[in-house]
């Protein structure tokens, strides 16, 4: 059946049925009525079609997404924390394998420290006995030099307050 002959059939049995009624009826029922519920399921067939299902197709696309988008941000944030935990991790263990490289490095420096210090107060040590051995020998030298020179000098003060030669 073709759509104009249905809103025409619909039209004459809606022109009988209002000319049968004596009455003035509050809700007047006639082929207008029927021709607005058919134009009324027409309209909401093809809002069906052209309309609802695409908006609600597309909108279950969008949660669906979303849904996607959030379960790979949850995934990314996770993934990050974990790599963060990992960088904390080696951080803790470079500082902690740095602390004991440094340790190391220092105990080495102080024992070199200690055994430089020892061979300078060893060879300052040698360089005095040395030294003093040769202030001795010169010390030695200028006494019998001063003892002979003190023999002299007390002779010749002698023979000036005395006014003679002294022999000792």
């Amino acid at each position: 059946m073709q759509l104009p002959s249905v809103f025409s059939t619909l039209s004459a049995l809606a022109a009988v049925a209002a000319s049968e009624s004596a009455d003035q009826q509050l809700l007047d029922v006639d082929g207008t009525l029927f021709l607005q519920l058919g134009l009324f399921l027409a309209l909401i067939a093809v809002l069906n079609a052209w309309l609802f299902k695409p908006y609600l197709r597309i909108r279950a696309e969008r949660v669906t997404r979303v849904e996607g988008y959030r379960a790979d941000a949850v995934r990314l944030e996770a993934d990050a924390a974990a790599r963060f935990a990992r960088c904390d991790a080696e951080l803790a263990e470079a500082r902690r394998v740095g602390a004991g490289e440094r340790a190391v490095a220092r105990a080495e420096a102080h024992a070199r420290e200690q055994t430089l210090l020892a061979e300078a107060q060893a060879a300052a040590q040698r360089t005095l006995k040395e030294k003093r051995a040769e202030i001795e020998v010169v010390l030695a030298a200028e006494r019998a030099t001063l003892r002979t020179r003190v023999a002299d000098l007390g002779r010749e003060a002698g023979r000036k307050v005395l006014g003679r030669p002294v022999t000792s």
